[in-house]
């Protein structure tokens, strides 16, 4: 994993080899690009903030440089910074950008390019998320999206480290990752979350192989693996572990809202699941990641993880991974 030390060796001592190289004469480069990405991208300008494509958008995909088209950043390491641009907690390679000091408009900043064709993609800062803890600003006119046939899904219920464990058992499933979301500010810690000031909850986020695992068998599994009818807000237990979905798109709303309703239809009590479109995802500190299989013997895994792992197999055991 890149950090801000790491960022600044490769700006003062030199960058990692790349590749390959691709160089072009700016006429060259002129055939190819639009003037605006040829503004950005060759002669270091900047796109008005909240004003490009990638801006707001979460979608799975890769995002290559638009110049030579040398992959950059995985959408999973996207996330909002509320700054304007494109922001990324990583890069895809540690070798896929270039780092430069750059002392223009009499600020220090580290300036990022694509270290095949020095393409100018943005800037580089130290007040990204942890664990990594950078934020890459980019602008939207340097990259371009490829799509990923992998999908994304985001939803909590519980403590993440409990339903990471769980999801992490099905067929399909290519990664799970805890943090928080449904709230309010960002780059949450996991004291400002379990204080309950910031309203966000506790969740991962799962990406998977839609032609595996179809997103409405994630979500019928999802709701078989905690109780969402416990935690009312009405009663005040608006908490990190209640019961939530966030969903990229209307598709997966109307999923949601589908199998909400099955699961109230069988229900004595009120599902309080919450249903609410996808805003933004903060990865939780690396201690909270992958818990259960770096702590398998701690008391919460074996008196609370194991026993629903055991369910789990015993409900749904063709689809889990074998």
């Amino acid at each position: 994993m890149l950090r801000w030390i790491d960022v600044i060796k490769f700006s003062r001592y030199g960058n990692p080899e790349p590749e390959k190289r691709v160089e072009k004469t700016e006429e060259e480069w002129k055939e190819i690009l639009t003037a605006e990405q040829f503004r950005i991208t060759r002669l270091k300008g900047t796109e008005k903030p909240y004003s490009g494509q990638f801006c707001r958008s979460y979608e799975p995909g890769l995002y290559a440089c638009i110049c030579c088209g040398t992959l950059l950043f995985d959408a999973q390491d996207k996330y909002n910074s509320l700054s304007g641009w494109p922001s990324f907690t990583q890069p895809i390679t540690k070798g896929a950008i270039k780092y430069e000091v750059d002392n223009s408009f009499g600020m220090k900043r580290v300036e990022v390019m694509c270290n095949v064709c020095d393409a100018h993609l943005g800037h580089v800062f130290p007040d990204g998320p942890e664990p990594a803890g950078l934020r890459f600003c980019i602008n939207s006119e340097s990259i371009s999206r490829i799509e990923d046939k992998m999908r994304l899904a985001v939803f909590g219920g519980g403590c993440f480290w409990c339903t990471e464990a769980l999801i992490q058992q099905i067929e399909g499933v290519q990664s799970v990752e805890s943090g928080y979301s449904g709230g309010k500010g960002f780059n949450p810690t996991y004291r400002e979350v379990a204080s309950g000031l910031t309203g966000h909850a506790e969740m991962v986020r799962v990406k998977f192989d839609p032609s595996v695992l179809s997103y409405e068998d994630l979500i019928r599994i999802f709701f078989a693996i905690h109780d969402a009818t416990l935690l009312d807000p009405e009663e005040g237990n608006y908490t990190q572990y209640r019961s939530i979905i966030l969903y990229y798109n209307e598709e997966q709303r109307e999923i949601a809202e589908k199998i909400k309703a099955e699961v109230a239809d069988l229900s004595e009590k009120k599902v309080q699941t919450e249903i609410a479109p996808f805003k933004a995802f903060y990865p939780a500190e690396e201690k909270h990641q992958n818990y259960y299989l770096k702590n398998p013997e701690a008391p919460y895994c074996v008196n609370i993880i194991n026993p629903k792992l055991k369910k789990l197999k015993d409900v749904f055991e063709q689809k889990l991974k074998r």
